[in-house]
């Protein structure tokens, strides 16, 4: 078991998140997304178990500044490439599979 969670300092669901793991004695390694972002080949894994529309935080201050709302689909998903504080946060990655937000449930199947 290999876990990434790419996530947010400010999210309460990355802390829960962490803290299931080490609760756990889970090994995983954190990457604050808004910081680093994502790599492209993960990026494009977890679209293929995640839909792009459901990543995007509607929330986020830069939604706005972007006018994500008047973008068309073909361009939504490079805008939140390039822009990592539009992600919704924490998304967990244990090898191809991944969740978005605390997902307790999920996370216990792959122990």
């Amino acid at each position: 078991m290999n876990i990434q969670i790419y996530g947010s300092q400010k999210s309460f669901d990355t802390k829960k998140a962490e803290r299931y793991f080490k609760e756990r004695k889970i090994p995983y390694q954190y990457i604050n997304i808004h910081e680093f972002g994502m790599g492209k080949s993960v990026f494009e894994s977890a679209k293929r178990s995640i839909p792009i529309e459901t990543m995007i935080d509607r929330k986020a201050k830069s939604y706005q500044t972007l006018y994500m709302d008047y973008i068309d689909e073909g361009k939504r998903e490079s805008t939140l490439f390039e822009n990592p504080s539009l992600f919704m946060t924490p998304i967990v990655r244990n090898g191809k599979e991944f969740t978005l937000g605390y997902c307790p449930e999920v996370w216990k199947e792959w122990s």
